[in-house]
């Protein structure tokens, strides 16, 4: 029997990631992920079709250590998302946006800079940017959270060229995909009515937008931007 493709999810532990994951498995797919801390339901009720590597990837050596633990276990990827994202607040002082520089750029430099050892020798091989809509028109309240990941969407376009023609490189530029637990109704009528579209999407099209990229062979170095409109 032939194996099944695999997927490398970076922070794929909740939401967002996880739910790509959980997805990538119904559609076929073998799937590792990333997370910075091993939930204690997966003990009991381990995730089908779904590896489980715990990285820190706010220090060096950290990103390196799950990079030989990648290496070691001699996985091969058909496409690598990076995923991992960490939200700190500007003032917290200049350590949150060192954090947030490691995981948002450092990560997804050095795993890329990897990618020959990390892909199937042949077909297809993707790598897609999680960025944000902040990416792309800045934050105000948020500059550190948004110029790291200004950073991420900027690599897309060097590593597309980089990388070409063995591996596609795009990034997703996400907007309001889901509410938190708690947030309150008034923010969240508030935040729905940046959009024209005015809803919250859910997760089902972050994974509707990664199929896309990896599906079209003719798309590299470019944004997919799910924002319901907010640019309008």
């Amino acid at each position: 029997m032939k194996n099944k493709p695999s997927i490398l999810i970076t922070g794929g532990g909740q939401r967002i990631g996880l739910h790509c994951a959980q997805r990538f498995v119904e559609d076929g797919y073998h799937v590792t992920i990333t997370c910075r801390n091993f939930r204690k339901e997966w003990v009991e009720n381990p995730l089908k079709g779904i590896d489980v590597i715990q990285a820190d990837f706010s220090t060096i050596e950290g990103i390196e250590e799950f990079i030989d633990t990648i290496k070691f276990q001699g996985k091969k990827f058909r496409a690598i998302i990076h995923n991992a994202s960490q939200w700190l607040d500007d003032s917290e002082g200049c350590e949150s946006f060192q954090t947030m520089f490691m995981i948002h750029m450092q990560a997804p430099y050095m795993i890329n800079n990897a990618c020959d050892l990390l892909f199937y020798d042949d077909g297809p091989a993707d790598i897609v940017h999680v960025t944000d809509y902040g990416a792309q028109h800045g934050s105000g309240k948020h500059v550190a959270y948004a110029s790291t990941k200004a950073g991420l969407e900027n690599m897309t376009l060097s590593y597309a060229k980089k990388l070409a023609p063995r591996v596609k490189v795009n990034s997703i530029a996400p907007f309001l995909i889901m509410f938190n637990e708690g947030d309150s109704e008034e923010y969240k009528e508030k935040s729905l009515n940046k959009s024209v579209l005015g809803i919250e999407p859910g997760p089902e099209v972050v994974y509707q937008g990664v199929r896309y990229l990896m599906d079209n062979i003719y798309v590299t170095g470019e944004c997919l931007n799910l924002d319901g409109g907010r640019h309008l």
